[in-house]
């Protein structure tokens, strides 16, 4: 394992390109262990953030990326000086949900463009199982001239990281590795390990590896979607979802799922690469399918009941202000890729209601980017007829009911509709409360 050493004596460079969610944290992991790390972006205001210590992930922190010796660039040639090179881009899925390999495809012709003989190029990106072999390596080849298995080798490492929880990270989450060769699988290995504190789980090809991935979030993704389904069959039967699931879980062997929005990049997006390669084959998928159906159908949903709630508190919806707690895929993250908060605000729009949204943790600009959004500060929100509370972050739980009341206008509580979409309130607080009120 020769680059494995030349990596640890500091004679050879690992580059990251893409540093997001994924791609950061593992920067500034391999730097911690002393290694010579090159971080490329093609964004150039993300990497003038990285250079002023200033990190907009909110993944590894300002300090230490004031403290970091990464080196920041967004020159592409600078990979030439790398011969360990990780690729950790986003691969969404379009319109059509077909994967959308724009942003693989372009990092590849770039590495290719840059790659050095004796370099092992991993991908960390998720793709379907045989998109490596058959679309990134013959990239990689024709860009740069040489030949995979003899002038470079290539693995697959499918990324793990979960943005925004701090229980679960990098270094103590398994990692898949894979590799082209036996040779080329112990140096990925040992290079990973470096930073793997619990240990990574080597398997025996690239689309093994691939696999792995989109199929561990297809699950996940299913598992959702049957509570989903429970959540809207329960919602007819006036059954409490949240408590049925309580009582669910105090038996062993219960999945902990709970119904919710299924946004961000990895489980709103992974099961369609997973069926489009499927159905490549010839195989047309009877259950991951149906369930993204079901998952990307809540925001709707709970706009709807959202609606019916405004009716039943004598509001005309139309003339209703509404306002959105929550843009982000998920809590305490400040990730607003994919968020199915986006799906409530269209549904709220078919209706002729324009909701005012505010999020402490998205990005003002991010949240105009994607969505058209101009968020709003919890302070300046008054006279709010509804208040949907669609993400969890810690900030509104600490609001707690009587301080969500001040959002209103000063009318009777009867007349004011709360949605609690994560279940953040307990069933006696919101009965107390006066206010009509539901709770996915």
């Amino acid at each position: 394992m020769k680059l494995f050493d030349a990596l640890i004596n500091k004679e050879e460079s690992l580059a990251l390109v893409g540093l997001g969610y994924v791609g950061m944290p593992i920067a500034h992991a391999f730097a911690k262990k002393g290694l010579n790390v090159i971080g490329f972006d093609l964004n150039k205001s993300k990497i003038e953030l990285y250079k002023s210590g200033v990190d907009p992930t909110m993944e590894v922190g300002d300090t230490e990326i004031k403290n970091t010796n990464i080196h920041f660039t967004t020159d592409e040639t600078e990979l030439k000086k790398a011969k360990f090179i990780i690729v950790a881009v986003p691969t969404p899925v379009n319109m059509d949900h077909t994967p959308d390999l724009t942003p693989v495809v372009s990092a590849s012709e770039i590495v290719g463009r840059n790659l050095v003989p004796g370099s092992i190029v991993v991908y960390e990106s998720t793709v379907y199982p045989g998109c490596t072999e058959d679309v990134c390596i013959p990239i990689l080849e024709k860009q740069s001239s040489l030949t995979c298995g003899i002038d470079f080798k290539v693995g697959y490492s499918p990324e793990r990281i979960n943005p925004g929880d701090k229980v679960h990270r990098l270094e103590n989450i398994h990692k898949i590795v894979s590799g082209i060769d036996q040779d080329s699988l112990e140096t990925i290995k040992a290079v990973y390990d470096l930073v793997i504190e619990v240990g990574t789980h080597p398997v025996s090809n690239l689309r093994t590896a691939e696999a792995v991935k989109v199929v561990e979030n297809s699950q996940r993704d299913i598992n959702i979607a049957f509570m989903n389904e429970l959540a809207m069959v329960f919602d007819r039967m006036d059954i409490d979802t949240n408590e049925v699931v309580d009582g669910m879980n105090t038996k062993w062997n219960a999945l902990g799922f709970r119904p919710g929005l299924v946004g961000g990049h990895c489980i709103g997006v992974d099961p369609y690469y997973f069926t489009y390669e499927a159905e490549k084959l010839g195989y047309h998928s009877q259950i991951i399918l149906n369930g993204r159906i079901v998952n990307d159908s809540m925001g709707a949903f709970v706009a709807d009941k959202a609606v019916k709630k405004m009716i039943e508190a004598g509001q005309a919806p139309k003339k209703s202000k509404v306002v959105i707690l929550g843009l982000t895929f998920k809590e305490n993250c400040p990730d607003t890729r994919n968020s199915k908060v986006d799906d409530i605000i269209k549904q709220l729009n078919t209706y002729g209601i324009k909701p005012i949204v505010v999020d402490p943790w998205a990005s003002e600009k991010d949240a105009m980017h994607e969505y058209g959004v101009k968020l709003t500060k919890i302070e300046d929100v008054t006279d709010a007829d509804c208040v949907v509370v669609a993400v969890a972050h810690d900030a509104f739980k600490a609001l707690g009911i009587e301080r969500i009341k001040t959002l209103f206008r000063t009318v009777p509580d009867e007349q004011k509709v709360l949605i609690d979409v994560k279940g953040i309130y307990k069933v006696n607080e919101l009965k107390a409360s006066g206010m009509i009120w539901w709770r996915l």
